[in-house]
């Protein structure tokens, strides 16, 4: 169990972790996202100890560590890039903390043979690293790592060099790694995919501050400000500027210059009138078959997947993304008419604060 207890760092002047709070449980696989330049691999290093804590607490199990130094915390890190040696074995690779230990032979053979079976790198074990494909050397990386029977391992952005379709296998096989050894996990990405599909908490991080942290689903349903539901969800929330009416006692009405006009429930009768910015989900905006619906929009681009299609609608100033069917019969220059689900939809005030969260999920 990891608890950052207002924790700062500082590059001279420069604040650049200002105060976070954050705990991962046993066992629990955590993901620090954020754009570049968040903080999030500065947090990854210091866990690690290869960067001081400047004012805080660092716990872990219940123990201060801030000044324990990084080969005695028990600790196993991955880096973005794989760090093999070029002239050993696979084998070699994975085992050579053990022989720096001055483990028996024998006993490295059987733990790297245990490892590499995890990991299904058995028939690659007297290979080196030139001779293996890019998903094989992170997974010796990997190997490298959890030899050590670490209780916590920290991953930095270990995907990021991998094209595409290893991405989605190494997300796979990191998940199961994860459910065989029972570690806990910290991992940073600025991948908000990679996050949603493998943790079971996501610590969004905006200019060295948490911006919310929870489960992957809570932060999509329920994000608290205009930055968490904008980075969290892909294709991303269209959030369009509003003007606020009051119809009814009840209800507000929302009015954009793209034409939209939307009543919305407010039981709570607080919202304020005036500016504000509309969230919108992609997939809870719905062309309106009969020609009705809550405003209409030109094509300007048509995204087909298989499954499904995306529509970019609007100006480009204002482009507006709609998730539709995958055999849509729509082409760029078409117009079409938009119903929104005003009960999926948030407001955020001008600074991106929720003001108005989503009524359904």
């Amino acid at each position: 169990m990891i608890n950052l207890k207002n924790v700062r760092k500082f590059y001279g002047a420069l604040e650049v972790i200002k105060g976070v709070d954050i705990t991962v449980e046993d066992g629990e696989f955590a993901v620090f996202v954020g754009p570049s330049g968040c903080g999030k691999s500065t947090l990854l290093r210091m866990i690690a100890g290869l960067e001081g804590i400047d004012d805080g607490d660092l716990v872990l199990n219940g123990k201060r560590i801030n000044d324990v130094p990084p080969d005695k915390r028990g600790i196993a890190m991955v880096f973005q890039s794989y760090a093999l040696y070029p002239h050993m074995t696979v084998a070699e690779n994975i085992g050579f903390s053990l022989s720096l230990k001055k483990v028996p032979e024998a006993e490295i053979r059987r733990e790297v043979g245990a490892v590499a079976e995890v990991l299904q790198l058995t028939d690659y074990l007297d290979r080196r690293p030139a001779a293996l494909s890019g998903g094989q050397r992170q997974r010796v990386a990997i190997g490298r790592a959890i030899i050590k029977k670490p209780s916590l391992i920290l991953f930095d952005e270990p995907l990021s060099n991998l094209d595409s379709a290893l991405r989605v296998q190494m997300r796979a096989e990191l998940q199961r790694l994860h459910r065989e050894l029972k570690a806990t996990v910290v991992y940073v990405t600025h991948d908000q995919v990679e996050a949603m599909t493998m943790a079971d908490r996501i610590v969004v991080l905006n200019k060295g501050l948490v911006a919310q942290q929870g489960s992957p689903m809570s932060l999509y349903h329920q994000p608290d400000n205009e930055f968490v539901a904008t980075f969290i969800g892909s294709p991303k929330m269209n959030v369009l500027p509003v003007a606020i009416t009051r119809p009814q006692a009840n209800g507000i009405r929302v009015e954009s210059p793209t034409g939209l006009s939307l009543d919305l429930a407010d039981t709570a009768s607080n919202l304020p009138h005036g500016e504000a910015r509309l969230g919108i989900r992609p997939e809870h905006l719905k062309i309106a078959a009969d020609g009705g619906g809550n405003f209409s929009a030109e094509v300007v681009i048509v995204e087909r997947l298989g499954v499904e299609t995306y529509l970019t609608v609007g100006s480009q100033e204002q482009p507006i993304v709609v998730r539709a069917e995958g055999d849509i019969a729509v082409r760029p220059g078409d117009r079409v008419a938009l119903t929104v689900d005003g009960s999926a939809c948030h407001l955020f005030d001008p600074t991106g604060r929720v003001i108005r969260a989503a009524q359904s999920q």
